[in-house]
């Protein structure tokens, strides 16, 4: 997969990732914002994990953000099953340097749009910690609304912490009831 975008490209890791991945990941005022499944500190072999992983996943759900021919991010969905397999949860970051440039916002709302055909989505949400107010307006010019807030829903750096929850709804259409 492959967007050309103004700013950046969102494209599939390659191999060659790695030490990018890794000197941009490496840093707390990333992995604060993120899971803690992303390792802090973030190393060379870290960044090799997660490309072999990601590209053996099927479908393809993972992919770099691209500055200057270089991944300075990432961006991703989790597609969820079952009853809810027209929604998927969307996550993303990017290098502190490449902050504050619209990148993320373009990129997110390209990657809504790609994904949300290719998954036959109805329904993408994101849920950005309380503190985190840089993505919030990420995901409100991606074109994402907030619904709501998620009290006392996560654990992140030993503090119990709320979300918010932001959804970008695709309009009533063939699958709607």
């Amino acid at each position: 997969m492959r967007l050309e975008l103004r700013a950046c490209v969102v494209r599939s890791y390659r191999e060659s990732d790695a030490e990018s991945l890794a000197r941009h990941a490496d840093d707390r005022r990333v992995w604060i914002n993120l899971r803690d499944a992303f390792p802090h500190p973030y190393r060379l072999e870290d960044g090799r994990a997660f490309i072999r992983d990601s590209l053996a996943q099927r479908p393809e759900t993972r992919f770099a953000i691209e500055v200057g021919g270089a991944a300075v991010g990432g961006i991703g969905i989790v597609l969820h099953p079952d009853v809810e397999r027209v929604s998927a949860e969307i996550g993303y970051w990017l290098g502190h340097a490449f902050w504050g440039r619209g990148i993320m916002s373009e990129a997110v709302r390209a990657f809504t749009a790609h994904v949300v055909r290719e998954h036959a989505l109805t329904r993408v949400f994101a849920v950005p910690f309380e503190w985190n107010a840089a993505s919030f307006r990420v995901l409100e010019k991606a074109g994402y609304v907030l619904e709501g807030r998620l009290r006392r829903s996560a654990v992140k750096d030993g503090r119990v912490i709320d979300q918010l929850l932001y959804a970008h709804v695709v309009p009533e259409g063939p699958l709607s009831s």
